[in-house]
């Protein structure tokens, strides 16, 4: 049988000579196998959980969009009154004008709910419509 010798290191790291190698070991310890994969069972719940996030999220935006696109067959006529906006005029003057008696800042919130409007600026000629319950 052949031996030869090899450097072994020590619990202190001195490396130990004249170690006997068989070439067995040698030539197993040269071919070495790729282990397999083992997923444990809380490896696969979070791995399940990563790909059902995502789509459980993108299934929600899909209902939620296709929910809101539903077409509605009778229509609702309302009719408003409309005021032109003078030069000068704010929303403060128009609420006033038009419920003297209510709150004016209660008045130009649903004044600029109704028409959309983000902000309270009005320019001359604007056409506004004034809700059904101030007319």
């Amino acid at each position: 049988m052949y031996t030869a010798t090899a450097q072994r290191p020590t619990a202190f790291g001195i490396t130990e000579f004249g170690a006997q190698v068989s070439p067995r070991v040698a030539t197993t310890s040269a071919q070495s196998t790729s282990p397999r994969l083992k997923i444990t069972r809380r490896g696969r719940l979070v791995l399940g959980t990563l790909v059902a996030v995502p789509l459980v999220i993108g299934a929600v935006a899909v209902g939620m969009n296709a929910g809101g696109a539903v077409a509605n067959s009778s229509s609702s006529h309302t009719s408003f009154d409309y005021e032109t906006i003078a030069s000068g005029e704010t929303l403060w003057h128009l609420a006033e004008t038009v419920a003297p008696t209510a709150d004016p800042r209660d008045v130009i919130a649903d004044i600029m709910r109704l028409n959309g409007l983000e902000t309270a600026s009005v320019v001359p000629g604007q056409r506004i419509a004034i809700p059904t319950q101030y007319s």
